[in-house]
């Protein structure tokens, strides 16, 4: 054990280990003890100081005594951890070992059972409020939050038309599929939606999470002092996802002056590393939480992806980027592996850290910060050749925007197209676009028969019009927004 006690002071303290000096001040001992079991397990060493220097614990099994009765008596409900007296240095060292709880949520019972939850994040302890409290006890029970009905509505709140769509179906979804998928339960003898059916395809799904949006940001320079771009995107979820990429290759240079951008302020960009995490966000969001929505912050030299909810109980760090996954919300991420978002449990974040690794990107990190998880990607300076390929990603995204703008009231035919753009022919551009536009299910021709027809024109998509609708809104609520995403950040 003392070998292991080497190793574990070259740590720092952090989500499952802390150093005391003593037990002269019970209470921090006890919140962290109480949070150890309602998050993920972990080590307290008593006989350390804040040097991190050995100095023992004097009348060691006194000492345990007291901590064990300590314990007894001031957390509920009753915790019996793992005690040791480890000689390390010729000293005594108290080990308290403390694993996940199946009793969660653990409380001190001088404060209650609903003010006296402690949580780790990080190196320290934090109060759990209600939502966080209910999730501690859903997990305990194996229940999902996205998986609980919604007594008070009906499969008509369901906009199953848009799902239909989203999975390339021209026929309906049946009962045993929308049962199968869980965007549907029974309950009290009566079909009705799951809180993952509304959040993904919910028609007023907003009056009923009123978080469940995505606040997208591109800041001047490397913090929110000034910003630049911004929209909030309300899309159903599996929509968010490329609405978010739109931002962001939109973004991908600071301002719309290419000619003057000087090589040092221009970054590489890993869009699919964002992807992932992106995808990761959307589908690990804890949406029972209230006060804030899912975050996109672009800054010069990192994007930021931050989402609501702290790791689930068990799991830390490490074992995100080791691949280990726990899912927060089960019927989100079943109908984004239909999609093909996701390919295999727990493979996008060690795929984000494996990818970085083989472009030589910066390491991103994963902290929690509140009650949230935040992805930070950095970016890597962009040699001159790769300046160009980063220029015509943020083109290509403003392309397809006018397209779809052009296309959204009437059918249109390429060279009507072309004239509405300002172009006497069709450009090389828009050429490319349109078969991208086409594969993406945004454009669609109005004789699809035959595509080289004379009379051939082109018309959005029910996926195309909601996207459209989409960027309408954001642009109004893009100028209403600036000065706000400042305030609330």
């Amino acid at each position: 054990m003392s070998e292991a006690i080497e190793n574990i002071l070259i740590l720092p303290e952090g989500k499952t280990l802390e150093f005391k000096r003593d037990i002269s001040s019970p209470k921090p001992i006890l919140k962290t003890l109480t949070a150890f079991a309602n998050t993920a397990g972990g080590k307290l060493i008593i006989g350390i100081s804040d040097s991190k220097t050995v100095i023992g614990v004097e009348n060691p099994l006194d000492e345990e005594e007291k901590l064990c009765s300590i314990i007894a008596d001031s957390i509920a409900p009753k915790l019996v951890p793992n005690v040791e007296l480890v000689t390390y240095q010729d000293k005594t060292l108290l080990v308290v070992e403390v694993f996940l709880s199946s009793l969660r949520p653990h409380y001190l019972k001088a404060e209650g059972s609903d003010r006296g939850v402690y949580v780790r994040l990080g190196s320290t302890n934090r109060l759990a409020d209600k939502e966080l409290i209910e999730e501690l006890r859903r997990s305990v029970d194996g229940v999902a939050f996205d998986e609980m009905p919604m007594p008070g509505l009906k499969v008509d709140n369901l906009d199953l038309n848009a799902a239909t769509e989203l999975f390339g179906r021209n026929d309906e979804l049946t009962e045993k599929e929308l049962l199968t998928l869980k965007i549907l339960t029974k309950y009290q003898g009566r079909l009705i939606p799951t809180k993952g059916a509304v959040l993904l395809f919910g028609k007023e799904r907003i009056s009923h999470f009123p978080d469940a949006w995505i606040q997208c940001g591109r800041f001047i320079g490397k913090d929110k002092s000034e910003i630049f771009d911004h929209t909030d995107i309300y899309d159903p979820l599996p929509l968010a996802v490329e609405s978010i990429m739109h931002f962001l290759k939109k973004n991908a240079i600071k301002g719309a002056d290419f000619s003057k951008t000087r090589r040092q302020d221009v970054w590489s960009i890993p869009l699919t590393i964002l992807r992932e995490a992106v995808i990761n966000a959307i589908v690990h969001s804890d949406y029972s939480q209230r006060g804030a929505p899912i975050r996109i912050s672009f800054f010069d030299d990192r994007i930021e992806v931050e989402n609501p909810g702290i790791l689930l109980p068990g799991m830390t760090i490490e074992d995100m980027k080791q691949g280990i996954s726990r899912i927060r919300n089960p019927v989100i991420a079943r109908i984004f592996r239909e999609l093909n978002f996701i390919e295999q449990w727990g493979s996008g974040v060690r795929r984000i850290f494996k990818e970085a690794k083989e472009k030589g990107l910066p390491e991103p990190q994963i902290i929690e910060i509140g009650m949230r998880l935040r992805f930070i990607i950095p970016f890597a300076e962009l040699h001159t050749t790769q300046v160009e390929a980063q220029v015509e990603a943020q083109v290509e995204a403003q392309v397809d925007i006018d397209i779809l703008s052009v296309c959204s009231s009437n059918p249109i035919s390429s060279a009507e197209l072309a004239k509405a753009l300002g172009h006497k022919q069709l450009s090389g551009n828009i050429r490319k676009a349109i078969p991208r536009l086409r594969e993406t299910g945004l454009l669609e021709y109005t004789i699809p028969d035959k595509p080289r027809s004379r009379n051939q024109k082109y018309k959005l998509t029910q996926k195309g019009q909601n996207m459209k609708i989409a960027i309408t809104n954001r642009e109004i609520a893009n100028e209403r927004g600036k000065t706000d995403i400042r305030n609330d950040n």
